[in-house]
């Protein structure tokens, strides 16, 4: 695999300022395709205040004239390259070790940046302590940490409207099987909702991030 692109650090949103992040257990966000750091910021507020969360650019530019910026190129509807999306993972996964330190992490992505948290949770299951995908996916082929997460099933909320015509029905099928069998999995279908986010499912975002929180209160004190 060729070498993973960088995030720029500068960039980055944060919810809190560096000195009131301390051991905070901390959400990293990622947005979808053509879309940038600002996007998904706007959910903080419906987000448990206990996270620090960091709004993340993704590296590459959309071809012209698409505005903001990708994790991977689309050729097409069907064109997601499985090797693509490992790279912007180790991408993520670079950021994290560099910016976070020792907290725990989640990952929250949308439509592109929910197929690429997955991701970085199967590159590196010991660095990512649940993830969130809205609209996203399961990248195809097989990754060296996929027996570790089935052995272990982390903590997975996926949540995806019926009318959603932008993934692939292909990879919908495929994510439902592969979840399952990877995965605590959590999460739900929104009926009518398109390929966005509702405030149905923010509420259960919200109860998830609230129950991962209480997981790590009890391994504090265990």
């Amino acid at each position: 695999m060729s070498a993973h692109p960088s995030l720029d650090p500068s960039v980055v949103r944060w919810s809190v300022p560096p000195s009131e992040r301390g051991d905070r257990p901390v959400l990293v966000l990622l947005h979808g395709y053509g879309s940038d750091e600002h996007d998904l910021f706007g959910l903080v507020p419906y987000l448990p205040e206990r996270f620090a969360v960091a709004s993340l650019r993704a590296p590459l530019a959309p071809p012209w004239p698409m505005p903001g910026a990708s994790w991977y190129p689309i050729e097409g509807l069907d064109g997601r390259d499985p090797d693509a999306v490992t790279a912007a993972a180790h991408a993520v996964l670079s950021w994290v070790q560099d910016a976070v330190g020792p907290a725990p992490v989640g990952l929250l992505g949308f439509s592109q940046g929910g197929a690429v948290a997955l991701q970085t949770l199967r590159v590196a299951p010991a660095a990512v302590a649940f993830t969130v995908v809205l609209a996203g996916y399961a990248a195809g082929g097989e990754l060296p940490g996929d027996a570790v997460l089935a052995a272990r099933r982390p903590p997975v909320f996926w949540g995806r409207g019926a009318a959603d015509d932008v993934i692939p029905t292909a990879l919908v099928d495929m994510t439902a099987q592969w979840l399952p069998a990877h995965s605590e999995l959590s999460g739900r279908v929104y009926p009518g909702l398109t390929h966005s986010i509702s405030q149905d499912e923010l509420d259960d975002v919200r109860a998830f991030l609230n129950a991962r929180l209480e997981d790590l209160d009890a391994h504090a004190q265990a």
